[in-house]
């Protein structure tokens, strides 16, 4: 009998030929292939062999699930086989199949990062750790990376992800994780068969998997199970806000974290359902034999995302996300958790291209944008901040009404449960790369947090770049280790509604009351997620 898999390709030509184009990278490991002195940690699947760079214990590729290809394909994650020898932990592991790095979805083109360490598959579900002692009873807090990209790109293998810095100058275990993204990790297929109930959820049924997978392993690795940081910033912050609505996920971390990625609220199953509908047809394949997509070649279903508009993420599905993350309210499943979240001051700069663009055409963009007479909001911001350039004072404008009053928002919520503390920051100090044109652009924070200021454009060389990464990665460790973000040079107090204490991260830092609280007040407010 004819293969279903066989049969898909040779009834749908635009498949054939992305077939034809599609390279898999294999999954890379050996047996043992490092010096006799490689670090080696015990885990509940089997030995791992790792390296240690300048004192930190270095383990990438980690397995914490098995391989989501064929029918595991849009299904929960399952725990990986264990092994028999010691197995190197020492190349990258998968990254999650994706568009291509420039938003290119044409699906008759190997939609792959081969260029990437440890290629592009659906064996992806890893994790990698640095620590600076394994299995020593050293109770270190964990602080558990969550990469942005939204929910569709991103990877943990990006060098501005790098946790031996932390590791080394804070004595923390960092791990960082990739896990589904897209199409394969959220395409919701729950009602074309009761079997894929969880389908528009898998991506974060990975996260929580991989969560447990430090719960039962981190000591080995020299950490503390119960002090676990889950921290992320753009689209690894809505992971994190999801993480915290839902039950499955509930004491596998002690502490979280939002850095420009407030999610209020998460898609719909309509909405997911009529995107599989779009994908199918975009497919060629009718819903009769919709099975098959779990044969189709990766490629294919990730290309087959430009019919939804490239966006593909999680729903409320009733049962692993209950209920949306932060509304109408904070989530009373995590309420003892503390919450830190923040935002840049020009976040939404990242895709900006025409930095030439005088006073009167920066308004009159801000005026197309709010749909409303916009010159009393112009006459504000440009009155508090003369110094600003045109396109840094409307990324302002268009930040403050977005992404930093959803973070607000957030905050505001997880305080008025009175159960743990909420801490909210601005970042307002600026990326040094192109002479500071882009501002405190999306992203600033995240080398920054890392400490590895020179391993990213945006903070590389900048004279204040180190400096400013010990404030924001001191108060993260801090709030990693203790649940309060405050340290020595920097207190901190916690966010109420009264007062609003905010901490400004900038060459001059600290906590101020209630910043910019006339100019916020001029903005309507945007589309809340």
């Amino acid at each position: 009998m004819e293969s279903s898999r066989r049969r898909f390709l040779k009834e749908s030509p635009l498949l054939m030929a992305g077939a034809r184009a599609a390279l898999a990278v294999p999954f890379a490991w050996t047996a043992a292939r490092s010096a006799p002195s490689a670090p080696v940690a015990e885990t509940t699947f089997g030995k791992l062999r790792g390296r240690t760079d300048e004192g930190i214990h270095v383990f990438r590729g980690v397995p914490y699930g098995a391989n989501t290809s064929g029918k595991n394909r849009f299904m929960p994650p399952r725990k990986p086989a264990a092994w028999k020898d010691v197995r190197d932990a020492i190349e990258w592991g998968h990254i999650a199949p994706q568009p291509l790095p420039n938003g290119n979805y044409d699906y008759t083109r190997a939609v792959q990062w081969a260029n990437k360490p440890g290629g592009t598959g659906e064996d992806c579900l890893i994790l990698n750790i640095s620590t600076p002692a394994l299995k020593d009873g050293g109770k270190r807090a964990v602080m558990f990376s969550i990469h942005g990209g939204g929910f569709t790109t991103g990877t943990s293998h990006n060098p501005v992800f790098d946790g031996r810095a932390l590791a080394r100058l804070y004595n923390v275990v960092v791990v960082t994780i990739n896990h589904r993204l897209g199409a394969l990790g959220y395409l919701y297929l729950g009602d074309m068969a009761s079997e894929f109930a969880q389908s528009g959820v898998v991506g974060l049924m990975d996260i929580v998997l991989a969560l447990e997978w430090v719960r039962d392993n981190i000591e080995n690795f020299g950490g503390d199970p119960g002090k676990v940081l889950i921290f992320g910033q753009s689209g690894g912050g809505s992971k994190v806000c999801h993480l915290m609505a839902m039950p499955s996920a509930k004491g596998l971390f002690q502490r979280a974290a939002i850095e420009s990625g407030a999610a209020l609220r998460s898609g719909t199953r309509e909405n997911a359902a009529r995107n599989a509908e779009r994908v199918l047809a975009q497919l060629a394949l009718p819903r009769s034999r919709f099975r098959e997509l779990q044969d189709a070649p990766f490629e294919m279903i990730i290309g087959s995302q430009a019919a939804v508009g490239g966006q593909v993420g999680p729903i409320v599905d009733g049962m692993v996300v209950p209920r949306d993350p932060f509304t109408p309210d904070a989530p009373a499943v995590s309420a003892d958790v503390p919450l830190m979240g923040g935002s840049n001051l020009q976040d939404s700069n990242l895709n900006r291209t025409d930095f030439s663009i005088d006073e009167a055409a920066a308004e009159e963009q801000l005026k197309s944008t709010l749909g409303v007479d916009t010159a009393k909001i112009w006459s504000a911001y440009r009155a508090a901040d003369p110094k600003a350039t045109p396109p840094n004072l409307l990324a302002r404008i268009s930040s403050d009404r977005g992404v930093r009053a959803n973070t607000a928002t957030v905050i505001e919520r997880k305080a008025a449960l009175s159960k743990a503390p909420g801490f909210l920051y601005l970042l307002t100090w600026p990326a040094p790369f192109m002479d500071g044109r882009y501002g405190s652009v999306h992203g600033t924070d995240v080398p920054l947090i890392f400490h590895n200021p020179d391993l990213w454009p945006l903070t590389e060389g900048g004279k204040d770049s180190r400096a400013m990464a010990d404030k924001m990665a001191g108060a993260f460790v801090a709030f990693a280790k203790t649940g309060n973000p405050s340290t020595p040079e920097l207190p901190w107090q916690p966010y109420n509604p009264g007062a609003k204490p905010t901490m400004i991260f900038d060459t001059e830092s600290g906590v101020k009351n209630d910043p910019d609280r006339d100019l916020l007040a001029l903005l309507p407010r945007g589309n809340a997620r």
